[in-house]
Parts: C-alpha cells; structure tokens; sequence
C-alpha cells in the first residue's frame, strides 16, 4: 500500500455484543469518519449482506460496498472492531467486524492482507488476547505495508 489505510483511531474493542446491523453501522462510521466513504455506504454494506454474506470463517466478517456503489468510495481505508461478547452474523459467531472501503482495485490488496492474517489460529488467538487498539495496530501492521 502506498499510505496507511488502518491507523489507531479506526480500531475499536467492545466488551459487550452487537447486532450484525450495529456492527455493521460501526464500521461504516469508522470508515466515514476517516474521509474514506460517504454516508451512503452503510446502505451499500447493506445491499452487499442481502445478496451474499460477508462472514468468512475464523469469526471474522468483513461488510464492504457493492461494485454498484462504487461512487460511494472516496479512498481506501479499513476499519477494525472488536466485539468480546460476539455478533450473530446470520447464525454465524463472529467477533471480528473489518469494515474495508478499497477506491479502484486496492480493495482485493487489502482483502487479501486480512485473509491471510485470519488464515492462522495462531495470529487470531493474538488478535483476541490483545489488551488495547494500539496493540490491535502493532499486531495488524502488515496492513499498511
């Protein structure tokens, strides 16, 4: 990546639980609060669930826009939220929400960085076992690179 598209104030650790909406919602207003998308892109994620589930094992779910909702896209940017307590991911156990904006293609670089972090038990026990955002940073650096 040539910037930073995750920086410490895009990550989030919740104790409690959410709904799948409530997390999704987050991640949306992550994502605009760091001028990476419009309000309009909550609805795309949205629109995304209805056609195909963005759970993708590992407790991890990662809500994006869909390819229609392009225009929605004003750079790229992730966001990182943890939920201790868990989110119902459409009978799923989720406790990982990644909300991912990518502008043109930068979206399957990102996508692939998060899969392959998810990929190990190993690195999700440590994402799991982190006490802090910053902690959550240095464990999800590879992102940025």
């Amino acid at each position: 990546m040539a910037r930073e598209v995750l920086n410490i104030g895009q990550i989030r650790i919740h104790s409690g639980s959410a709904t799948r909406e409530e997390a999704m919602q987050e991640a949306a207003d992550i994502l605009e609060s760091a001028g990476a998308v419009t309000s309009a892109y909550f609805d795309a994620m949205q629109q995304r669930e209805l056609t195909v589930s963005t759970y993708m094992g590992n407790e991890l779910a990662i809500p994006h826009g869909t390819n229609e909702t392009k225009d929605a896209i004003l750079d790229s940017a992730l966001s990182f939220v943890r939920y201790d307590g868990g989110v119902d991911w459409n009978g799923e156990a989720v406790t990982f929400v990644v909300g991912i904006a990518g502008k043109g293609d930068e979206h399957l670089d990102i996508l692939s960085q998060i899969a392959l972090l998810f990929s190990e038990e190993d690195d999700v026990a440590r994402l799991k076992a982190a006490q802090s955002p910053e902690e959550l940073f240095d464990l999800l650096s590879s992102v940025n690179q």
